[in-house]
């Protein structure tokens, strides 16, 4: 059996977990969230718990199991406390500014750069060089990150780029001076 999948989700108060049929919702202060599961696994609500169980022991529903428990996992948790991830941006002349639903980065190239903010994340400029990316999907959290991220990467010589708070990044040596 899933080490992850047998596990039970505690469902906290206020929120509010429906399973009907194949869809999962799942209802929170900071908003709503729902997932179609696969016909592989049966999502059922337990008094305050949500338990995943598969049908059969093949390989596909194994993975499945897992998965969508952590899937609902990540639900709840969202609705309840919500995800974030914080972005360090490092060089001279590198900033950022929020402006409505638009992010206005300045990189070190000729142009500025302006990305969208999706519908459902919201993103908060800490001052100049720094920028928390926060939501109630973590998935989506995570990719508009990671998006902001690889408009200029963090390079090993100098650290100049954008990197998340908890990275470290593997420096390099320069060239040395002279000849011999």
């Amino acid at each position: 059996m899933s080490r992850i999948g047998k596990l039970p989700v505690q469902i906290p108060e206020k929120v509010n977990v429906v399973v009907d049929g194949s869809l999962v919702s799942v209802k929170g202060p900071k908003g709503e969230l729902s997932l179609t599961v696969r016909p592989d696994v049966t999502v059922e609500v337990k008094g305050s718990e949500v338990v995943v169980t598969r049908h059969d022991d093949e390989k596909l529903s194994k993975s499945y199991h897992g998965l969508y428990r952590q899937l609902i996992n990540n639900m709840i948790v969202g609705v309840s406390a919500g995800f974030q991830k914080v972005l360090l941006i490092n060089g001279v002349g590198y900033r950022a500014e929020v402006k409505g639903d638009v992010l206005t980065l300045n990189l070190g190239y000729s142009t500025q750069i302006e990305y969208m903010i999706p519908q459902g994340i919201k993103i908060e400029a800490d001052g100049p060089a720094k920028l928390t990316v926060s939501g109630i999907d973590k998935a989506q959290v995570g990719k508009v990150a990671a998006e902001i991220r690889s408009l200029r990467g963090p390079e090993p010589y100098k650290g100049k780029g954008i990197k998340y708070e908890d990275e470290t990044i593997r420096r390099k040596v320069g060239k040395s001076g002279g000849k011999k």
